[in-house]
């Protein structure tokens, strides 16, 4: 569950953002629409963010921020010494010097070493890497921390703490003996010192690549958009996905009674086929709607965080799917049976009719000015938002901003 994200110097976002989502005291209404964000305390995080705001705006970098460090954590090791980090700072003569800062405060349990025991308090953890390099030399890590706040602790603590020259400082949780002199001979500026430590065995870098490992999302640096064949590998990977996507598509009306994925052949890729009521044959993806084949495309994010809880970040979620599905597939994370560990969903938007189904606290707005930067700013960040308030219609309006200039 993430509750706030910074960021400096990041694609279209050049001066510094900090959007909040953390809401003090009880929940205001519609408490199913809400987590908490530690074990001790009454500060609640949405369950649901959507962005919106006019193309080009920088909704789908506001994702990208989340789902790098992700990919940060998990697969920067996979990186040769001289890649660069999939990662771009603001395109201007001065920022291009500038260093790029992200981080992101989230809950997780307090203990690593408990932290498979549902019994564990949670606590806020935050995580903060700073890029940097010369104009034409590819991006470093400069720094890079975690911080964590206890139950009953007095103060934060910091976990760990990495520069140019190597780790800083580290907490005694997070047990670095025996792993210090490794550590020196192959951590690089392109790594994370997390996915570092993963490879040499570290059982708690383990424990927060596979926090990182929950997030499931279709942008790094751009939008990913899967070949069908790629599709039908990761479904027949998983029968039980299948299986849970039949059970959704029957009942949300997409007029296909069964999915399925076959192989012929040793080296064959893997095609999906769908059932048709009334129809002789079933037919191939490249029959289908191009809004079933996103359905089927979003799904395996959905349902991996919904079971396993997690973060699905979904770039476009309004793709080509019918605006009576959307809210739909947002009601799945308010209902506990089918969201009971606290997945959280990331997605951006431009279908108007969705904001009437959101609250203020789950709405995020981009805008763009005259230089190309982009401002992000959550729609209860507006004082005179009332409750009762017509989103879509005020939206469209122009009461909130983030609406294209036409003319």
């Amino acid at each position: 569950m993430i509750h706030r994200l910074t960021l400096r110097n990041f694609y279209s976002i050049r001066d510094p953002i900090d959007l909040n989502l953390e809401i003090s005291g009880p929940p205001p209404e519609l408490p199913e629409r809400y987590a908490k964000i530690h074990s001790d305390g009454r500060s609640f995080a949405p369950k649901v963010i959507g962005v919106y705001g006019p193309n080009a705006a920088g909704k789908s970098t506001l994702l990208r921020a989340l789902s790098f460090v992700s990919w940060l954590i998990q697969h920067s090791f996979a990186l040769r010494p001289e890649q660069a980090l999939p990662t771009h700072r603001f395109n201007s003569e001065r920022w291009r010097e500038q260093p790029m800062e992200i981080g992101i405060e989230f809950s997780a349990p307090a203990d690593f070493a408990r932290a498979v025991d549902p019994t564990v308090p949670r606590c806020r953890y935050a995580y903060t890497v700073v890029l940097g390099g010369g104009v034409d030399q590819p991006n470093r890590i400069l720094s890079e921390s975690l911080v964590h706040w206890p139950p009953k602790a007095s103060r934060r603590i910091r976990i760990f703490e990495r520069d140019e020259s190597g780790l800083k400082t580290h907490a005694k949780s997070f047990r670095l003996a025996g792993f210090t002199k490794p550590l020196e001979k192959v951590l690089r500026p392109n790594v994370s010192l997390i996915s570092t430590l993963v490879q040499l065995g570290h059982e708690e870098s383990k424990f927060l690549s596979g926090l990182a490992m929950r997030m499931s999302w279709n942008i790094l640096l751009e939008k990913i958009e899967a070949a069908d064949h790629i599709v039908a590998q990761q479904y027949m990977q998983n029968p039980e996905l299948i299986e849970a996507l039949n059970l959704e598509i029957q009942r949300l009306d997409f007029g296909i009674t069964k999915m399925s994925v076959t192989k012929v052949g040793e080296h064959a890729f893997p095609t999906a086929t769908f059932e048709h009521g009334g129809l002789a044959s079933p037919l191939p993806s490249s029959s289908e709607s191009h809004g079933t084949r996103q359905f089927v495309r979003i799904f395996p994010h959905i349902s991996q965080v919904l079971a396993n809880g997690g973060i699905a970040v979904i770039d476009e979620l309004d793709s080509s799917i019918h605006p009576l599905v959307l809210p739909e597939i947002i009601r799945w994370f308010y209902d506990p049976k089918r969201n009971p560990n606290r997945a959280q969903l990331w997605f951006t938007c431009q279908n108007p009719y969705l904001l009437t189904e959101l609250t203020k606290e789950e709405i995020v707005f981009c805008e763009k000015d005259d230089t190309g930067c982009t401002t992000i700013f959550g729609l209860s960040s507006i004082k005179s938002v009332r409750r009762i308030d017509n989103y879509a219609k005020k939206y469209l309006g122009g009461a909130y901003g983030a609406v294209p200039h036409i003319g």
